[in-house]
């Protein structure tokens, strides 16, 4: 019976190669110079650094940039508070790994109200589809891909 996964997975390096794109962008741009201003990736997390609270608005439009220009998805990316601490401004950007319980309760809920002829199911941090025919399943991408939810998803393990 045909198969895929519906994953939400951000591929490391590419996050880590934007990082170091905006970091280069930052020392060449002329409203930038003779500023403290850092990106910096530990883990899943992004963190901006900047003397002004404007400054990191400027950095996270860079970024965005970066991600998009690296074919990432920005929507990968969830904003945390802007904290003042002496005279530096900090923001962490969380990377979105894996699928939630909720979000993949309302993928399942979206599949099965949509009367398509496949099955979903939550396996862990991924979802399931399961179809009779090849073109269910395709269907199924491409309703998943046109529902605005909040997460971008890929789609892996594609089986016959």
């Amino acid at each position: 019976m045909p198969s895929f996964d519906i994953v939400s997975e951000v591929e490391q390096q590419e996050v880590l190669n934007a990082v170091e794109n905006a970091n280069r962008e930052l020392d060449t741009r002329y409203d930038f110079r003779g500023v403290e201003a850092t990106f910096t990736l530990s883990d899943q997390v992004v963190t901006m650094k900047a003397e002004a609270e404007f400054q990191l608005q400027q950095m996270l439009e860079i970024f965005r940039a970066k991600v998009i220009k690296r074919g990432l998805d920005a929507r990968s990316f969830t904003e945390n508070e802007v904290v003042h601490s002496g005279k530096t401004y900090s923001q962490s950007l969380s990377l979105l790994q894996g699928i939630d319980t909720p979000t993949a309760k309302k993928l399942v809920k979206l599949l099965k109200d949509s009367k398509l002829k496949v099955q979903a199911s939550i396996q862990g941090d991924q979802v399931r589809v399961t179809g009779k025919k090849r073109d269910d399943l395709q269907e199924a991408i491409a309703f998943v891909k046109q529902s605005e939810l909040e997460q971008p998803f890929q789609f892996t393990n594609f089986r016959d």
